[in-house]
């Protein structure tokens, strides 16, 4: 029997945490936790949990849903890949599965969004196969454990990491051991500032017999993000009108971030001067009668790069549903752009899902 295995399992034991989703083996439920929790804290991802399982109660009910329905109770999680992925992957298993997930870990990982470690949690708390999980809090764990100089990013790592979990889990008890181990680095073999003097592990962690604990897990240094320059103009209609005034937005299709989420009438620049008024109008097509330039800065903070937003406003007469956008005048990054724009209002712009740094502008303005 693994030691190490079965000391975590037992420290479990003491701090189990009350979570909804440990209290059910149902793949739907358990999918929707891991999805959502990837690259977000669980104190932040609770609330959307909850917020799924009662508007989407059955891989049926996401299926069924609309992706702009779905992107909006998503919203505020970013990451919207893992949106996109979880509304596809519904609908696959809804439609070519009639409803029911792949009960083992192979299957589960020719899933769209469903990688190696959300393969192994559903594989073992479903479905109870001995698949050993491995998510940050492992890979601190068991890098400090085994004292391990491997880069955890690499190949060699992560194949020395999966043999090591595997072989460290305690055969069995799988859904067990791998809940265990995930709140161990979560709760007590935390990042910075270890609790190592009352640590069930200090006899056993070679890391800390060698004063390497804060130097593990090894990670190579990400490349450098790069600044981003975007200038939103938020347009619109005849505010003489009797009319709600009508604001230009616009989806994003291009494959970039915030793909599938709404946005103002855009020009990226390679920095935070704002484009001419006759750019602008370029890009809409039409004449603008007013135009006011803003050097107030919105900020958004993505993997591997930094956006610099600024928002210009202006006004124009037109009263059309839809403008038809000129390609020619695009200043995206892949020379892709949209189809149309169209007009929401200030009371039907909150029924649109935008990127964070846009919402952080609409509650300084038009919801206030």
């Amino acid at each position: 029997m693994n030691i190490i295995g079965t000391k975590i399992v037992d420290w479990h034991k003491q701090i189990d945490r009350d979570l909804p989703w440990k209290q059910t083996d149902d793949p739907y439920f358990i999918w929707l936790s891991e999805i959502i929790l990837q690259q977000t804290r669980v104190q932040q991802g609770l609330p959307y949990y909850l917020k799924f399982i009662k508007q989407y109660p059955s891989v049926h009910d996401l299926a069924n849903a609309n992706q702009e329905e779905v992107f909006k109770t998503w919203e505020g999680l970013g990451y919207y890949s893992r949106a996109r992925n979880l509304h596809k992957t519904a609908k696959y298993i809804n439609g070519t599965l009639n409803g029911k997930f792949p009960n083992n870990y192979d299957d589960l990982l020719k899933l769209s969004g469903i990688g190696p470690y959300t393969a192994a949690a559903i594989s073992s708390f479903a479905f109870d196969e001995d698949r050993a999980v491995l998510d940050g809090n492992v890979f601190r764990v068991l890098s400090r454990i085994y004292d391990i100089d491997i880069d955890i990013l690499s190949s060699k790592g992560k194949k020395a990491f999966a043999e090591l979990a595997n072989s460290t889990m305690v055969q069995g008890k799988s859904a067990i051991y791998n809940q265990a181990i995930m709140d161990f680095g979560a709760l007590q073999c935390v990042p910075a500032n270890p609790n190592c003097m009352f640590c069930p592990l200090q006899a056993n962690c070679l890391a800390f017999a060698n004063g390497t604990v804060l130097k593990r897990p090894v990670k190579k240094k990400s490349r450098p993000k790069r600044n981003r320059f975007f200038h939103f103009l938020i347009t619109a209609s005849d505010e003489n009108s009797e009319y709600e005034p009508k604001i230009l937005i616009e989806r994003r299709e291009s494959k970039d971030i915030w793909q599938g989420l709404y946005q103002f009438p855009l020009l990226e620049t390679n920095n935070h001067k704002a484009p001419s008024r006759t750019s602008w109008e370029e890009l809409i097509g039409q004449k603008l009668d007013l135009i006011e330039t803003s050097h107030e800065e919105f900020k958004q903070t993505l993997s591997h790069q930094y956006i610099h937003a600024y928002f210009h406003r202006a006004s124009l007469q037109t009263t059309e549903n839809t403008l038809q956008i000129n390609d020619s005048s695009s200043l995206y990054e892949d020379n892709s752009k949209m189809s149309t724009f169209q007009f929401a209002t200030a009371t039907t712009i909150s029924n649109f899902s935008f990127p964070r740094v846009i919402r952080e502008y609409l509650k300084c303005t038009l919801y206030n």
